[in-house]
């Protein structure tokens, strides 16, 4: 627990107040967005986290968006081989009544875009949301082994 919010802030904490942890933020009076207003507006595109693997046979993406509907979301191929995942995480509906203790899941818009090699097959990717997870497949195309002749030497 930190002593300068109760000496600038003008709120008193106790250590019996599990909810009285406030940090200072210094620019809490400047006119400028402080860093936690902005934290708030990026914080929904860093929170669209997602793996990316390769198999033999395809790429696949696995993206964590627990409280988002399917509907909420859009996988789209743009420019022939970049995959783009879009959504929005709406924010909840607040009561004037109501007394928030802490607010630590974001809302808001994000964006991530992956640039696919060419052995992509990029129309034949598939989407399926299950559990709060997307998962996208973009199969690959077969390499093909090179024909090897054998050459018998004379000699």
């Amino acid at each position: 627990m930190s002593i300068v919010p109760s000496l600038f802030s003008g709120r008193r904490s106790s250590i019996f107040d599990p909810f009285s942890l406030d940090l200072w933020d210094p620019f809490r009076d400047f006119p400028i967005p402080s860093s936690s207003d902005v934290s708030r507006e990026t914080s929904a595109l860093v929170n669209a986290r997602v793996d990316w693997k390769e198999t033999a046979e395809a790429h696949v993406f696995k993206a964590d968006l627990p409280g988002i509907k399917k509907e909420e979301v859009k996988v789209e191929v743009e420019d022939g081989n970049i995959l783009q995942i879009t959504g929005e995480r709406n924010v909840e509906k607040e009561d004037k009544n109501d007394k928030w203790h802490r607010v630590e899941r974001s809302s808001g818009k994000f964006t991530r875009r992956f640039r696919l090699p060419e052995n992509a097959k990029m129309d034949q990717v598939k989407a399926a949301m299950e559990n709060g997870v997307l998962t996208i497949t973009v199969p690959k195309e077969e390499v093909k082994k090179p024909d090897v002749k054998p050459i018998e030497i004379s000699g």
